[in-house]
Protein backbone atom coordinates (compact mmCIF):
# COMPACT_ATOMS: atom_id res chain seq x y z
CA UNK A 1 0.00 0.00 0.00
CA UNK A 2 1.45 3.44 -0.97
CA UNK A 3 1.73 5.68 1.43
CA UNK A 4 -0.06 9.11 1.19
CA UNK A 5 1.61 12.35 0.00
CA UNK A 6 2.39 14.66 2.62
CA UNK A 7 2.65 18.51 2.41
CA UNK A 8 4.68 20.44 4.81
CA UNK A 9 4.14 24.00 5.46
CA UNK A 10 6.56 25.83 7.59
CA UNK A 11 8.61 29.42 7.02
CA UNK A 12 11.61 27.80 9.05
CA UNK A 13 13.18 26.17 6.03
CA UNK A 14 15.80 24.10 8.44
CA UNK A 15 12.85 22.74 10.14
CA UNK A 16 10.99 22.34 6.50
CA UNK A 17 14.00 20.30 5.55
CA UNK A 18 14.18 18.40 8.47
CA UNK A 19 10.65 16.74 8.24
CA UNK A 20 10.35 16.44 4.74
CA UNK A 21 14.09 13.97 5.44
CA UNK A 22 12.48 12.35 8.28
CA UNK A 23 8.57 11.31 6.27
CA UNK A 24 10.38 11.14 3.34
CA UNK A 25 13.45 8.20 5.13
CA UNK A 26 9.62 6.45 6.05
CA UNK A 27 8.09 5.87 2.81
CA UNK A 28 6.29 9.12 2.21
CA UNK A 29 5.99 11.53 -0.42
CA UNK A 30 6.36 14.94 0.29
CA UNK A 31 6.27 18.35 -0.84
CA UNK A 32 7.61 21.43 1.14
CA UNK A 33 7.05 25.08 0.95
CA UNK A 34 7.15 28.16 3.03
CA UNK A 35 3.89 29.67 3.43
CA UNK A 36 0.10 29.30 3.38
CA UNK A 37 0.02 31.22 -0.44
CA UNK A 38 2.41 28.48 -1.32
CA UNK A 39 0.39 25.53 0.04
CA UNK A 40 -2.76 26.81 -1.45
CA UNK A 41 -0.86 27.15 -4.81
CA UNK A 42 0.36 23.47 -4.34
CA UNK A 43 -2.74 22.19 -3.40
CA UNK A 44 -4.46 23.07 -6.30
CA UNK A 45 -1.57 22.30 -8.90
CA UNK A 46 -1.71 18.82 -7.21
CA UNK A 47 -5.01 17.27 -5.43
CA UNK A 48 -2.96 14.53 -4.02
CA UNK A 49 -1.56 15.52 -0.98
CA UNK A 50 -3.80 14.08 1.80
CA UNK A 51 -1.89 15.69 4.86
CA UNK A 52 -0.85 18.78 5.14
CA UNK A 53 1.59 19.71 7.90
CA UNK A 54 1.74 23.27 8.72
CA UNK A 55 3.43 25.83 10.96
CA UNK A 56 0.52 28.01 12.97
CA UNK A 57 2.86 31.01 12.97
CA UNK A 58 4.12 32.18 9.88
CA UNK A 59 4.23 35.46 8.11
CA UNK A 60 1.45 36.72 5.63
CA UNK A 61 -1.03 33.72 6.42
CA UNK A 62 -0.98 31.69 9.68
CA UNK A 63 -1.88 27.54 9.67
CA UNK A 64 -5.54 28.76 10.96
CA UNK A 65 -5.84 30.69 7.79
CA UNK A 66 -4.67 28.03 5.41
CA UNK A 67 -6.96 25.94 7.35
CA UNK A 68 -10.18 28.29 6.97
CA UNK A 69 -8.99 28.59 3.11
CA UNK A 70 -9.43 24.80 2.84
CA UNK A 71 -12.28 24.67 4.71
CA UNK A 72 -13.88 27.17 2.88
CA UNK A 73 -12.86 25.53 -0.56
CA UNK A 74 -14.12 22.09 0.50
CA UNK A 75 -10.85 20.62 0.76
CA UNK A 76 -10.27 18.01 3.03
CA UNK A 77 -6.63 16.92 3.35
CA UNK A 78 -6.11 16.07 7.37
CA UNK A 79 -4.42 18.55 8.84
CA UNK A 80 -1.63 18.60 11.85
CA UNK A 81 -0.50 22.10 13.08
CA UNK A 82 2.62 22.69 14.97
CA UNK A 83 3.92 25.71 17.07
CA UNK A 84 6.43 26.95 19.99
CA UNK A 85 3.19 28.49 21.23
CA UNK A 86 -0.37 27.57 20.89
CA UNK A 87 -2.86 29.82 22.97
CA UNK A 88 -6.01 28.43 24.23
CA UNK A 89 -7.94 30.05 21.87
CA UNK A 90 -5.89 28.90 19.02
CA UNK A 91 -6.24 25.48 20.11
CA UNK A 92 -9.97 25.71 20.42
CA UNK A 93 -10.23 27.57 16.76
CA UNK A 94 -7.99 24.46 15.40
CA UNK A 95 -10.02 21.59 16.89
CA UNK A 96 -13.16 24.04 15.44
CA UNK A 97 -11.18 23.85 12.13
CA UNK A 98 -10.69 20.19 11.97
CA UNK A 99 -7.22 20.15 12.84
CA UNK A 100 -6.02 16.03 13.64
CA UNK A 101 -3.16 16.95 15.65
CA UNK A 102 -1.46 20.39 17.46
CA UNK A 103 2.64 19.71 17.89
CA UNK A 104 4.17 22.10 20.24
CA UNK A 105 7.35 22.87 19.39
CA UNK A 106 10.13 21.29 20.24
CA UNK A 107 8.95 17.72 19.71
CA UNK A 108 10.35 14.71 18.97
CA UNK A 109 10.60 13.48 15.31
CA UNK A 110 8.51 9.61 16.62
CA UNK A 111 5.52 12.26 18.12
CA UNK A 112 5.48 13.60 14.13
CA UNK A 113 5.59 10.39 12.46
CA UNK A 114 2.97 8.80 15.38
CA UNK A 115 0.79 11.48 14.63
CA UNK A 116 0.92 10.93 10.92
CA UNK A 117 0.74 7.46 11.02
CA UNK A 118 -2.51 7.38 13.20
CA UNK A 119 -4.06 9.26 10.51
CA UNK A 120 -3.27 6.67 7.49
CA UNK A 121 -3.87 3.73 9.65
CA UNK A 122 -0.04 2.72 9.96
CA UNK A 123 2.16 2.04 13.16
CA UNK A 124 4.82 4.67 12.78
CA UNK A 125 8.35 3.66 12.44
CA UNK A 126 10.79 5.06 14.68
CA UNK A 127 12.73 8.45 13.71
CA UNK A 128 15.80 6.15 13.12
CA UNK A 129 16.16 7.92 9.75
CA UNK A 130 16.87 10.99 11.00
CA UNK A 131 20.65 12.25 11.52
CA UNK A 132 22.15 12.18 14.92
CA UNK A 133 21.76 15.19 16.85
CA UNK A 134 18.10 16.22 15.13
CA UNK A 135 15.89 14.47 17.18
CA UNK A 136 13.74 17.50 17.46
CA UNK A 137 11.76 19.91 15.38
Amino acid sequence: MALPKVLIVDDDEESRQLLAEVLEGNGYSVGAVADGRAAREALSRDGGYSIVIADLHMPKETGLDLMRHLRAQKSTPDIILMSSFISATERQLARDLGAQALLEKPFRLSELLQAVGELVGKNPISAAHSKPGRGGA
